[in-house]
This record gives C-alpha cells, structure tokens and sequence, in this order.
C-alpha cells in the first residue's frame, strides 16, 4: 500500500506526462502556438486523413496508441480500486476532449480513430500494469515510479531544449 508522499509523487508524475500530452496532441510539440489554420473532422474509422496515396498510414495510429499507453499505467497506480472500465474512460474521455478542442480552435484534425487510438493506448497501459502487477506483486509501483521518473527527467529536459532552441 501507497503511503501519501509516494501517492503525491505518482500525481505529480500524471500531471507532468499529462501536461506534455496536451503539449504533443494539441499542440504538436511546437513552442510558437497557431490557432485557427486547420479544421477538418474525420468520422470514419481508419479512413479519410490516414489515408495517403491509397494506402493506410499506421506511424500515426501507432503514435496514438503508444501515447496513451503511460496513461492507463497512471490510472491503475492512482486508482487501484476501480473497476476495468472505470479505468478506460478517463482515456477515452481525455482523448475525446483533445479532439474536440482540436476541431474548435482549429488546430488539427478532428479524427475518430485517434479516439479510438488514444483509448486503444490506454487499455495496452492498464495491461501492462496488470501483468507488472502479477510479476512484481508489491513492488509494481515503486518500479513503476523509478522507472517514470527517470522518464520524465528525460523528457522535460528535452522539451526544456527545444525551448530554450527555439527562442
């Protein structure tokens, strides 16, 4: 069981990956933001803007999913408690929410199968937490949490590069 300040570290930790997700997805990891270029709303799955000279792109539905994937992680570690599903909505919900951010301040495309992509990413995550959990019993989130923090360093220093390079 989780005492407070490492039940404090795993929120920070969500809340820093969830922060630089927001970054990515909305934000396509640039530092000038632009609104209001692009609009379109895809609503048929694995078709329409993945489609490029006839052929499906898969980068970007892989993209999609592997995301997602620290996020289902997150879920089960601050919510051990819920049930399956309670834990697949947050990921569906947020990637729902990001889409249609997306089409309303006109910053990407609107597409169904990233929904479908990003909730996909989310399930793969609480799997692994679930077969994380089944192999290091008691000692899941304490390696989880090494492991993410070592992560996050990483990718905060990356992004506080690409900053300080784009000025």
């Amino acid at each position: 069981m989780e005492n407070k300040k490492e039940k404090y570290l795993t929120s920070v930790l969500f809340a820093i990956y969830f922060l630089l997700l927001i970054w990515i997805i909305l934000f396509k990891g640039n530092v000038n933001f632009e609104f209001g270029y692009y609009r379109k709303i895809n609503l048929i799955p694995f078709g329409g803007s993945l489609i490029v000279n006839g052929k499906l792109q898969l980068d970007e539905i892989i993209q999609n999913i592997l995301i997602f994937v620290p996020f289902g992680i997150y879920i089960c570690m601050l919510k051990p408690k819920w049930s399956f599903i309670k834990k697949v909505m947050p990921a569906f919900f947020t990637s729902l929410v990001v889409e249609i951010l997306q089409y309303i301040l006109a910053i990407g495309a609107t597409d169904i199968t990233d929904i479908i992509g990003n909730t996909l990413g989310g399930i793969i995550g609480i799997g692994i937490f679930y077969i994380f959990k089944k192999l290091l019993k008691e000692r899941t989130n304490k390696i989880i949490k090494i492991l993410a923090s070592i992560t996050t360093i990483i990718v905060v220093s990356i992004f506080a590069l690409v900053v300080i390079l784009n000025k």
